[in-house]
Parts: C-alpha cells; sequence; structure tokens
C-alpha cells in the first residue's frame, strides 16, 4: 500500500518498510514522565503509542518525491541483509523494500536524487544491496546527498565520541562508503537547492548533519524534519528528546526553530516514522510550545 499527496507541482508519496510496536516510552523518551503520557493519551493512542501493550508504534519509511520532472527518495529504511548487532529490529532483514517500490512506479534505475537526511541505520540502508557479496549503489544513477557534517562524523577514520557508535556500527561500511567509491555522492554543507520546489537545510542536534528538506511550490509548503521528531509528542513537549540524539542541546534549539518557522509560514511537517493514516500535521504556536492544529492524511492506493 501506498500513500500520495500533491503539493503544489510536487507529488508525494509514501512507502513504508515496515511498521509496528518499537520500545517504551519511558526508554525512548526518558525526560517525560508517565502522567504526561496520560495526559495526551486521547489523541497518541492507538497511532503513536500503544497502551496496551505499553509501547510507542512507528514505522521505517521512504518519502518518494516527483518534482521539477526527477524522482527524489527522502531517506531508505533499514535495507536487506545488513549486519546490525546491536540492533535486533535492523539486522538481517529481508523486507520487499524494492518490490513496494516497484509498487508505486518507481524502480531503481528511475531514481534521480537520494536524500539521508542523516546517517542512522534507519535513514540508509538501502542507499546500497548486495550483489556478488558486495555493497552496490542501489539506485545506480542517483545523486547521492549526504551531509558532510554527518559524513565526517561516522567515517570510522575519524576518532569522534559516539553516543550510537554501537547502533550503527557497519552502517558507513556497507551503506555510505561504496556509494562514495561509487563516485555517486554529493556532500553538501550549509544548504543545498534541489531544484525550484526543494531545498535542504541544516538542523543539526540528533546528529551534527541532521537536515529537513524544505519544500516550496504554488501555495502550498512543507518541510520533512527526518528524525527531528519521532513522535507527536514532540511537538507539544518540544523540549523532550529521543535517546538517540548526539547534542540534546543541539536537537531542541533545531526542533523550536524549524517548528516555529512550520508555524510561521504554514508548512506541513512530516516526520519520518510517523505511522498510520496521518503522517504529517500543520503546527501552531502555544506559549514557548506548540500545539497540533490539523493532520494531513495521504490518500491510499493500492
Amino acid at each position: 500500500m501506498t500513500h500520495t499527496i500533491t503539493l503544489g507541482d510536487v507529488s508525494v508519496l509514501r512507502t513504508v518498510e515496515y511498521e509496528g510496536t518499537t520500545r517504551p516510552p519511558e526508554e525512548m523518551f526518558g525526560d517525560l514522565p508517565a502522567e504526561v503520557w496520560q495526559a495526551h493519551r486521547p489523541w497518541l493512542a492507538p497511532d503513536f503509542w500503544d497502551p496496551r501493550t505499553g509501547l510507542l508504534t512507528s514505522c521505517v519509511q521512504t518519502w518518494v518525491l516527483r518534482s521539477a520532472g526527477r524522482t527524489i527518495l527522502i531517506d531508505t529504511g533499514v535495507g536487506d541483509a545488513k549486519e546490525r548487532p546491536a540492533m535486533p529490529a535492523f539486522h538481517q532483514l529481508h523486507t520487499g523494500y524494492l518490490a513496494h517500490l516497484a509498487a508505486a512506479g518507481v524502480l531503481p534505475e528511475d531514481v534521480d536524487v537520494v536524500v539521508n537526511t542523516h546517517l542512522h541505520a534507519d535513514h540508509v540502508g538501502w542507499n546500497t544491496r548486495l550483489v556478488d557479496g558486495e555493497w552496490v549503489p542501489t539506485f545506480p544513477r542517483a545523486q547521492y546527498l549526504f551531509p558532510r557534517a554527518d559524513y565526517d562524523f561516522w567515517n570510522p577514520a575519524h576518532q569522534h565520541t559516539r553516543r550510537m557508535e554501537a547502533a550503527n556500527r557497519n552502517v558507513f561500511e556497507d551503506s555510505v562508503e561504496p556509494v562514495v567509491r561509487a563516485g555517486l555522492a554529493t556532500l553538501w554543507e550549509d544548504s543545498f537547492v534541489i531544484d525550484e520546489n526543494l531545498t535542504l537545510a541544516p538542523a543539526p542536534g540528533h546528529t551534527p548533519g541532521s537536515c529537513v528538506v524544505l519544500l516550496s511550490s504554488g501555495q502550498d509548503r512543507a518541510v520533512f524534519v527526518g528524525d527531528l521528531l519521532h513522535n507527536p509528542v514532540q511537538v507539544v513537549e518540544p523540549q523532550c528528546n529521543s535517546c538517540f540524539c548526539e547534542d540534546p542541546a543541539g536537537a531542541r534549539d533545531s526542533r523550536h526553530r524549524v517548528l516555529g518557522e512550520a508555524a510561521d509560514a504554514g508548512r506541513i511537517v512530516f516526520p519520518a516514522h510517523l505511522n498510520g493514516e496521518r503522517p504529517g500535521m500543520r503546527v501552531e504556536r502555544s506559549g514557548s510550545r506548540f500545539a497540533i492544529r490539523s493532520w494531513t492524511s495521504l490518500s491510499a492506493t493500492a
């Protein structure tokens, strides 16, 4: 099943690699007390939190944009056959991702641009696939856009202290460096214009190179925020970080800034991991916090 929406001259399609429950809220968002979840239960359950199991619900997905005559992917999921020993949920998967893309009318050779909002395991996995024992770029004609700050940070040749060192083990070697060797990678910094509708902008904190994709076409505005938000509770509690943030203070600053800009400009906010039928939202300011003004649904197509 794929889900689509048209924004100005850009068609936006969502294809899901997999979805389900993940971990308890107190593990994912350790600085949010239990009463906060109960206070927001009427709208968080069941799409974003399952009180019966006590687990959060989430998904891994790719946004497929058709803009200015090109096909652009935002984030490429976990990937098949990847060695992720510290992350059992991502280890040695076989998800049928390429079949999902094909069902949506997208073959690997159709893709012109791949955007990785950051270089975590669940955002770069299908950058490559295993062919005759070697990792090769999945999308052989695409320009892959890597944030330079993340490329430098995760490069094993550089001695950085990384909070997610174990969780991201092998990712650079199997999902990033093969693309660079193939000559398909562009390392960008500051900002990057994809076309007249789409621009990349930094939003560091979750990782040093985390970025957002700004869409402006006709009267429509949207922002694809990657892991700036893992759960919509972070809109109403924007000081709340996930347990995966390398720079917690920077992540909070970026979240406040991007949500504020989205509220002021009327941008639809599309996080990377919102499952269910409400993958986007319009937000508004509420004092020093934010509120969800409305949800954005996508039409489903078989």
